[in-house]
């Protein structure tokens, strides 16, 4: 029997394993980052070491000085990484006075008001709204009634917004090769964010065991992560990547649960299953996209 159906089909699903792979290293990475190194270098020290690691792995990785790039592209790339640094930064910021899930559910927004604002068809606003209920009602986790910090929430919209951003301008690199574009991108993001964390932690960046966690870290929540994103971009329309990101408060959910002994309610795993049934239907209908989705859009 010929191999090629499974090969086509892999191929036609390989987008959505990508971007599962993608939240489920991204929650374990970050799973280590609080723990370990929030007490030690505090928000923008750890989103330096993550970001500036992820930045050097990427690039030996790739070595993207062996491609051309264009003036436009990179403008295009210039754009993808100041949005990756910003929305890091503004995350692990929102995440010294919020939990972790609350601090997802929020910056959620992002991803949703692309879907919203580049849908074609109408059943995708189901999946939207599917999404949206399940967040919604992750939204009281681990509060237990307490007022959320304005400040936290300031800097997880502000993720949120470099979110949206972040996804509309890797869509306009997606033409690229992933390893370049990834990398590059990496390379803004830490001449954004590092020297805030310099400023910030200082020597303690230098500690041996900073940089040791680091180093895992930066490969499992960052490195990993976009690479399997940048993959996926390019065979996704933003409306299906952006609710397939929806997976994200789920995946997390199971990996603290595991890692960091969080235990949800019975109204938070119905919450969960809104937002994988959201995703599920995000991948059922976009696993056909129609042929001016699969064009990659023009660098700005």
């Amino acid at each position: 029997m010929s191999a090629s159906p499974l090969r086509s089909l892999l191929h036609r699903f390989f987008p959505f394993l990508a971007v599962l792979g993608s939240v489920t290293a991204l929650g374990i990475g970050t799973s280590w980052a609080k723990h370990w190194l929030f007490p030690v270098v505090g928000a923008q020290g750890t989103t330096a070491v993550r970001v500036g690691f992820s930045a050097l792995l990427v690039l030996l990785l790739w070595r993207p000085w062996r491609w051309h790039l264009s003036r436009a592209d990179a403008r295009a790339v210039m754009l993808y990484g100041a949005a990756l640094g910003g929305m890091n930064l503004m995350f692990y910021m929102s995440l010294r006075t919020l939990p972790f899930g609350l601090a997802v559910a929020i910056e959620f927004a992002g991803p949703l008001a692309v879907a919203i604002w580049s849908s074609r068809r109408a059943v995708d606003f189901v999946w939207v709204a599917l999404a949206i209920a399940g967040l919604g009602m992750l939204l009281p986790l681990g509060l237990n009634g307490s007022t959320l910090d304005p400040v936290g929430v300031f800097y997880a919209l502000g993720a949120a917004v470099f979110w949206g951003l972040y996804i509309v301008f890797g869509k306009r690199a997606g033409h690229l090769h992933a390893g370049h574009s990834v990398s590059l991108g990496l390379l803004v993001a830490a001449l954004v964010v590092v020297p805030v964390g310099v400023v910030h932690a200082g020597a303690a960046l230098l500690s041996p065991a900073v940089l040791l966690i680091g180093v895992a870290v930066a490969a499992v929540s960052s490195a990993i992560p976009i690479s399997l994103e940048m993959m996926a971009l390019k065979r996704l329309p933003k409306e299906a990547f952006g609710i397939m990101i929806s997976m994200e408060p789920a995946v997390a959910a199971l990996v603290a649960m595991a890692l960091l002994g969080e235990h949800l309610s019975a109204v938070q795993w119905l919450a969960i299953g809104c937002i994988m049934a959201a995703s599920m239907g995000s991948a059922m209908t976009a696993a056909r996209p129609a042929a001016a989705d699969r064009t990659a859009p023009q660098a700005a």
